[in-house]
């Protein structure tokens, strides 16, 4: 038994969690479409959120294909983690933004390392894996999608709530 079916059962269940998640928070953000694209903070929320949940049902989906070779496993993270990673860059601007200067730099770095940190992980993961380590580079991956579930339910609720204001 190779090193990624032992995670299968993770797998699994991240695939069906962050999928379930994806897709409510998409009812969710339809139901009020026109406040959601009347902001591009809301719109950069919205993104950064799904793009972190897509990230972790892709990474876990992948680490389930049947005699998937590591190397091709690790290119495969990468490549999902810099897609990823490419939408939470570009919602650091409008979250940013919309913090109009606010003087706690600490609560702005968690907002921006919220979009980022999945990706990070993930690409760190799957560097490690291609290094080699495959043991360490999937339990970053791992790491990655708890990360992503968390920071994405996170953002999706600062969106929501905004919505409302």
């Amino acid at each position: 038994m190779g090193a990624l079916e032992h995670w299968s059962d993770f797998n699994v269940a991240i695939v069906g969690a962050a999928g379930a998640l994806a897709g409510l928070l998409i009812v969710a953000l339809s139901v009020n479409i026109a406040q959601v694209v009347s902001s591009r903070q809301l719109i950069a929320r919205a993104a950064s959120s799904i793009a972190g949940l897509l990230l972790a049902v892709v990474a876990c989906a992948i680490g389930l294909i049947p005699g998937q070779p590591a190397l091709a496993y690790g290119v495969e993270i990468v490549i999902a983690a810099v897609i990823a990673g490419a939408v939470g860059v570009h919602a650091v601007g409008p979250i940013r933004a919309a913090d109009n200067g606010a003087p706690n730099l600490a609560a702005r770095l968690l907002k921006i390392a919220v979009g980022l940190l999945p990706a990070a992980l993930a690409a760190a993961g799957g560097i490690t894996v291609l290094v080699g380590g495959i043991d360490a580079g999937l339990a970053l991956v791992a790491a990655s999608a708890l990360v992503a579930i968390v920071g994405s339910v996170f953002l999706a609720w600062v969106a929501l709530v905004e919505v409302l204001r």
